[in-house]
């Protein structure tokens, strides 16, 4: 395999998973106070959506590269 048939792997999974989950959602710390044996943390989540078009469009782009690399 060649560098482009891994790019090309890359993208079309990246694309199918964007399309299946349609985003993801991580934990950020926002504030946390520490006063004697007392501590605060505030942890907010966050939510990063995927548009459709963004996981259609690496696909795509996948598919291209995998059809149009050598294979040797």
């Amino acid at each position: 395999m060649n560098g482009k048939q891994i790019l090309g792997i890359i993208l079309l999974v990246a694309g199918f998973l964007a399309l299946a989950y349609g985003g993801f959602t991580y934990t950020k710390d926002e504030h946390q106070i520490d006063v004697g044996p007392i501590e605060l943390a505030v942890k907010d989540k966050e939510t990063v959506s995927i548009p459709i078009w963004a996981g259609v469009a690496s696909a795509l782009a996948g598919i291209v590269i995998l059809a149009t690399s050598k294979r040797t």
